[in-house]
């Protein structure tokens, strides 16, 4: 068999890759055929391409979900990483512990990756990270609902919540009871998004002050 059969075989089926000789398993034109076909089929290559910085960052840039293949070195390089986690940020799940708790690291990923995931982030950061005021106040500037995936004590916070609320009123569910039956705290959050009253506390649903907000204008 030739490098042409190769790329003929893969690009017609790319999950043949992984009973091609080891040669085309190392051949990064042949895998990169392959991983057309579906980029998960990069599981089927040789190591020794996993773990090459080079092909693997253009890679994870081309292709979405596929930082679970590559060789674990790579998994903490924060370049090859933050290039996946840009273009999917569903790839979070994968990256290295030592990522998960550097602050730094985490808090870039949550301004550049794609609008609607950054919900990957927060929810596989490091529980220490979910517990950073500055980490998880970013997250529900991005997207309110990320207040589900901040620590206990944090959805506690009222500079927190009501930035998430400002942002979606889905995310007031995920706040602290107290919270929910706080009638100063509620009036303030209604000011900024009126749906949050459906989860607020029943005691203040019909209270005359929080209803006044919630009409005013209609």
């Amino acid at each position: 068999m030739d490098k042409k059969e190769a790329l003929k075989i893969v690009q017609e089926s790319g999950s043949e890759l992984g009973n091609l000789p080891e040669e085309f398993k190392k051949d990064k034109d042949v895998v990169y055929a392959a991983m057309v076909e579906d980029g998960d089929n990069l599981e089927f290559a040789d190591d020794s391409l996993k773990k090459d910085k080079k092909i693997i960052l253009p890679l994870v840039k081309d292709f979405t979900g596929i930082l679970c293949h590559v060789g674990e070195s790579l998994k903490s390089d924060r370049e090859v990483v933050l290039a996946a986690v840009m273009n999917d940020a569903s790839n979070f799940k994968f990256v290295d512990d030592s990522l998960r708790k550097d602050k730094e690291f985490v808090l870039d990923a949550l301004k550049k990756v794609q609008m609607g995931q950054v919900y990957y982030v927060l929810q596989y950061a490091d529980d220490s990270l979910k517990k950073d005021k500055e980490i998880v106040l970013e997250a529900v500037k991005q997207d309110g609902s990320n207040l589900q995936y901040a620590d206990d004590s944090l959805k506690k916070d009222k500079e927190i919540v009501l930035e998430a609320v400002k942002r979606s009123d889905y995310a007031f569910q995920y706040a602290d009871d107290k919270l929910k039956a706080d009638k100063e705290f509620v009036l303030e959050a209604v000011k900024n998004n009126k749906a949050v009253l459906k989860y607020a506390h029943d005691n203040l649903k019909n209270d005359p002050d929080i209803l006044a907000i919630v009409n005013k204008n209609k």
